[in-house]
């Protein structure tokens, strides 16, 4: 039986947002693929002891990150040096299996000349430097802005430091065409995001409304949910329009509440989310930053009805012939307008099934990982 380190810049249970649940689901199918996993979370302010992780590893070690704020003055990004601690080094060296390093943040000791003969696997969230630009762009809080800002130029220059693992898995094929030229010398995997699913579970028939949904706190999501409000479903006076998700702001709340035809659902339970997704008559995805594999469009494509999607939230996944593509709202409201009377079929639950199954099937991303970690 093959063992493995997994270094987890959070906690991943609950599994309530994108890097969570790619990384509990993991864990998860890992395990049901018999690899032995010793698992390493880091966490902010406190925690609680996760029983779902201790029955899925062999051994949970929680880390305290240190967020004292002059940390932000030193070369190395603040999110990396806030997660070096000497327990983890220690206890990685109390034996010789292979590391996984979920993402950039994680690899304070992937450079550790202790850890040289270990098979190393990193998977980055995403390119975080333009992940952090985004997020900089993004906000109109000006500490933040600068804080992003700078955080975003010293994960740019820290990135290099994955010269030092075996293998990067990416999880989009526009991250892997970027570590494939920025790194060429470096093994590049292409790894689909894990996810709840293990089938599809798409639902034929029709309903009648459209969903919106994401964690409403981040700024990208809420820029979206304002867009949709103000340019697509302010358009569709006759469609009831659902916008679901956590912690939305009250600026979002007053513009919602300007249209009847348009209701907020604030901090569903993982339940609740998961029926709007599977019962609505077409999930509408879009973002505004082409960063990583969005989990949302793999998860509505496995349990979801009609997808319209933007270029940006389906860029990399060779996922756009299971979207209805459209980048402008003249053709959103046209298209949901002609979808929201269209039955979901049979035909269109098989066209999903020969796309998404095996490849995007968490039991072979964990094939994919037992491999590597067995055959170096």
């Amino acid at each position: 039986m093959q063992h493995l380190h997994i270094i987890s810049f959070d906690i991943p249970y609950p599994a309530n947002y994108g890097g969570a649940i790619d990384v509990f689901y993991r864990i998860k199918a890992l395990k049901e693929t018999n690899v032995k996993i010793t698992l390493h979370c880091f966490y902010k302010d406190s925690f609680e002891p996760q029983p779902i992780l201790e029955s899925l590893c062999e051994k949970v070690y929680f880390y305290k990150r240190n967020t004292t704020i002059s940390n932000q003055l030193h070369k190395l990004p603040y999110a990396v040096y806030g997660r070096k601690n000497e327990d983890l080094i220690n206890n990685l060296l109390k034996d010789d299996f292979p590391i996984l390093f979920e993402g950039l943040v994680c690899c304070f000791y992937l450079d550790d000349k202790r850890l040289q003969n270990r098979i190393k696997l990193f998977r980055p969230c995403n390119i975080e430097h333009n992940y952090y630009w985004e997020l900089a762009k993004a906000t109109k809080i000006l500490k933040e802005k600068i804080y992003f800002a700078l955080e975003a130029h010293k994960l740019k220059k820290y990135e290099a430091v994955i010269t030092h693992t075996d293998y990067i898995l990416a999880l989009s094929h526009n991250d892997e065409a970027y570590f494939c030229k920025t790194y060429p010398n470096n093994n590049v995997i292409f790894l689909p995001c894990s996810h709840q699913n293990d089938s599809i579970l798409s639902i034929v028939g029709k309903s009648d409304y459209i969903l919106y949904h994401g964690n409403l706190a981040v700024a990208e999501n809420e820029f979206a949910a304002t867009y949709l409000c103000k340019e697509v479903f302010s358009k569709l006076p006759d469609i009831k329009c659902v916008i679901a998700g956590r912690n939305p702001s009250h600026h979002l709340i007053h513009i919602i509440q300007q249209y009847p035809n348009i209701e907020l659902i604030s901090n569903p339970i993982q339940f609740e989310m998961d029926k709007l997704i599977s019962n609505a008559q077409i999930n509408l995805l879009l973002t505004f930053q082409n960063t990583g594999l969005k989990l949302k469009l793999l998860n509505t494509l496995f349990a979801g009805r009609h997808v319209i999607a933007n270029t940006d939230m389906a860029a990399g996944s060779n996922l756009e012939d299971l979207c209805h593509i459209a980048n402008d709202s003249k053709s959103q409201i046209a298209l949901c307008k002609q979808l929201i009377t269209n039955p979901f079929t049979a035909t269109d639950i098989e066209k999903r099934k020969s796309v998404l199954l095996p490849q995007f099937s968490n039991s072979e991303q964990a094939k994919i990982i037992k491999n590597l970690i067995t055959t170096k």
